[in-house]
């Protein structure tokens, strides 16, 4: 990776929003040349999406959860419908596969306790070949970035 590709993607993770002239001159480069390599990032992966940080709080989702989900089988079956079907909810903003006592742990948004309690009924303990179900409830968060170093 080039010095001016660092500087561009350290720009990019502070403002989304910059323009491309502005991005040009925190790198050093030219606009045109500035403008290629950001689609190189894209292209190549390294940049995925531009997005937007929402508070949740401020949009009603003041539940947040850490659920620790262990599977009875790991048939193929199982672990793919488990995957394609958390991957679907909006709840779940992190889904991550693990080693230890759980199988996945999946960080949960959802409007309350009421909500959260229906996201577990109605799709959690219907999803076949779920075995066990722990809930951390989040009581604050100290920490929370998107930034990655490059």
């Amino acid at each position: 990776m080039q010095p001016a590709d660092r500087q561009i993607l350290k720009a990019v993770q502070d403002d989304g929003r910059i323009s491309n002239q502005d991005l040009a001159e925190r790198a050093g480069m030219s606009a045109s040349a500035c403008w290629r390599r950001v689609k190189v990032l894209e292209e190549g992966g390294v940049i995925e999406r531009y997005t937007a940080l929402v508070n949740p709080e401020a949009v009603g989702l003041t539940f947040h959860a850490m659920v620790h989900v262990v599977l009875s089988r790991h048939q193929a079956g199982h672990v793919e419908n488990f995957i394609q079907a958390v991957m679907a909810r909006p709840e779940v903003l992190d889904c991550f596969a693990t080693t230890g006592d759980a199988d996945y742990h999946l960080r949960i948004r959802c409007r309350d306790l009421s909500a959260y309690n229906a996201f577990l009924e109605e799709f959690i303990f219907a999803l076949e070949g779920v075995s066990t179900v722990k809930t951390n409830l989040i009581l604050r968060q100290l920490k929370h970035e998107t930034r990655v170093e490059v």
